[in-house]
């Protein structure tokens, strides 16, 4: 499964600029309300933060992969931000998370979810790629590098 294929250039969001954990959902939701009119984009916030309420997906190491499912959605959608200075996420290790996948799911694509979940912790479990993702500059360059995995 090549990773690019579930990412759109609109949804590389490199200067996420939130504080709190609540924020930076919202702020990763945003662009969805352009690129998808129908969606609830209120609704997908509220997923993800009782998806929160049940344990952080704030992992360590600077991750936080915020994922949910939503029962209107018809594809699978992957938001990633990067937070130059970290954002409060209540990760396991306590620290700032600079670093978010966010995963939309179709309510019925559990196999899949959990798939695109499983690539995404194998890709930042990799230091290089976490330091490459961090150095970046820029958009495009970002979006680059993320086409590569």
């Amino acid at each position: 499964m090549k990773f690019g294929e579930y990412l759109d250039k609109d949804l590389v969001l490199p200067n996420l600029t939130s504080g709190f954990k609540s924020e930076v959902l919202k702020e990763l939701i945003a662009p969805l309300g352009d690129k998808y009119p129908e969606m609830d984009t209120d609704q997908a916030v509220r997923v993800l933060l009782e998806r929160e309420k049940l344990g952080t997906t704030g992992i360590g190491n600077g991750i936080a992969i915020p994922h949910g499912k939503l029962d209107d959605l018809e594809k699978m959608i992957v938001v990633v931000g990067r937070s130059e200075g970290g954002i409060e996420f209540e990760a396991l290790d306590l620290k700032p998370c600079t670093i978010f996948f966010l995963v939309l799911a179709p309510e019925q694509a559990a196999g899949m979810h959990l798939r695109i979940l499983a690539r995404i912790s194998r890709l930042l479990k990799d230091e290089t790629f976490r330091q490459e993702f961090n150095g970046t500059e820029g958009h495009d360059a970002l979006w680059q590098l993320l086409q590569s995995v």
